[in-house]
């Protein structure tokens, strides 16, 4: 269940960037949607740990601020990918992609507060 949740929060989230960042758009079934933000899941659990540790010193330069950078990276390339599948998401450049990866990351981690809440909440009631 954890996995489909968490598919479910980076859609909403790119929905979410589409819709307030200039540069990042969607254009096709929504369902198409849940694909964007499974390449978006799983270039981040392929590739970002690779960029984190290669980029380890910047990290402790910046005292972690560079993985904005990061983010911004990863929905970049998520939009590459995704054009290059046809699934209609699409970053224009690394500016908005960098905007994006702020705005995708509030969303995610304020609806993760709800989905983590809410289990816990389910886990106390099953108990």
């Amino acid at each position: 269940m954890h996995v489909i949740a968490r598919l479910v929060i980076n859609a909403a989230a790119l929905w979410v960037a589409t819709q307030i960042v200039p540069g990042i758009s969607f254009t096709g079934e929504w369902w198409l949607l849940f694909a964007a933000a499974l390449v978006f899941g799983a270039l981040n659990v392929a590739i970002k740990p690779i960029l984190v540790v290669l980029t380890f010193p910047f990290l402790l330069l910046t005292l972690g601020f560079f993985l904005l950078v990061l983010n911004g990276v990863m929905l970049w390339l998520t939009g590459r990918v995704s054009d290059a599948l046809g699934l209609g998401f699409h970053v224009r450049d690394f500016t908005a992609a960098f905007v994006g990866g702020l705005v995708v990351s509030i969303v995610s981690f304020v609806l993760s507060m709800f989905v983590s809440s809410e289990q816990r909440h389910s886990k106390v009631l099953h108990s």
